[in-house]
């Protein structure tokens, strides 16, 4: 070989041949890498500046459209699973309740005000004032669940997961928070203003478009779920996972109805068994609870927990 004749196995730049090299890096560039490339290099003509001409995944009216709803639901179902499997939750403990029962600290106002309302009113208020010690038993079992600190095969057990909102929401997530402890916020997006209790974990805080999707990472992962009273959210969400258990179409977990006075009052259960639309030994499928320490009990005692 001459000193004229060039020599192909000379690396022009050796860093960047000893990345290609590596057995481990990727040979495809990333898709933000990609979108970076087309929005420095294209030239600003008609075509390029066309919604035609956008990348797919870019383009939000694209990604809006009706025919796009199945690949909204993977979004929705990947982004929440991957971030709670990143964030190392191996199972939760789901709280429901009411987004309207006042917390302890505001039941003196609450009452003052409805002094002056129409009587159907003020019963209303007086009403949701005497429920105030569910958000004291809510914070109560979140912050007991939380500070068991219950690790199994590198996964953090029995995280605490509301629906990110007010009330009992708040409560559960705010135990969570005082123990130390992070927490889960399952948020929907409503016509009305709806966002994040202050006490979620931010990188855990989570919206939704879809009550399906969000309705699914509530019970992917719950490992027993505490209903307290509340409204057709509550309902709704109670009786679907009755319904999942009942069917077989999910194990049995710890379901935990807090407030018998409130449900037996609002729901006759007897009377469902009774007229046989459904078995005596479906009622048995929850357990009537007062306090965290009756919730607590009968978490540990279906997992052979110690107390």
């Amino acid at each position: 070989m001459t000193d004229e004749t060039p020599n192909t196995n000379e690396i022009s730049n050796p860093d960047e041949a000893e990345d290609d090299r590596d057995l481990t890096d990727r040979k495809f560039y990333r898709a933000d890498q990609e979108a970076g490339f087309a929005e420095s290099q294209a030239p600003r003509t008609p075509q390029t500046m066309h919604p035609a001409y956008r990348l797919a995944y870019r383009d939000t009216d694209f990604l809006m459209r009706d025919e796009l709803r199945p690949v909204r639901f993977q979004l929705e179902l990947l982004k929440t699973e991957m971030l709670l499997e990143e964030a190392g939750v191996g199972s939760t403990l789901v709280i429901y309740g009411s987004a309207r029962i006042p917390p302890p600290d505001a039941v003196e106002e609450a009452l003052a005000s409805a002094e002056d309302l129409p009587e159907q009113e003020a019963r209303v208020v007086r009403n949701l004032a005497a429920k105030a010690k569910y958000y004291e038993e809510a914070y109560r079992l979140a912050k007991t669940a939380s500070e068991k600190s219950i690790v199994e095969n590198g996964q953090r057990q029995f995280v605490i997961c509301s629906g990110g909102g007010p009330s009992i929401m708040e409560a559960a997530n705010r135990g969570a928070s005082e123990a130390g402890a992070e927490s889960i916020g399952l948020n929907i997006v409503l016509p009305h203003e709806q966002a994040p209790n202050p006490y979620v974990t931010p990188y855990l805080s989570f919206q939704f478009h879809y009550f399906a999707l969000r309705k699914m990472h509530f019970l992917l992962r719950a490992k027993a779920v505490a209903v307290f009273p509340g409204g057709f959210g509550t309902f709704d969400e109670f009786f679907e996972l009755l319904t999942l258990i009942q069917t077989g179409k999910m194990k049995p977990i710890p379901i935990l109805l807090f407030g018998k006075d409130f449900w037996t009052r609002v729901v006759d259960f007897e009377a469902l068994a009774d007229e046989g639309t459904v078995s005596h030994k479906d009622l048995d499928l929850f357990r009537w609870c007062e306090t965290a320490e009756d919730a607590w009990g009968h978490i540990a005692d279906f997992y052979q927990l110690k107390r």
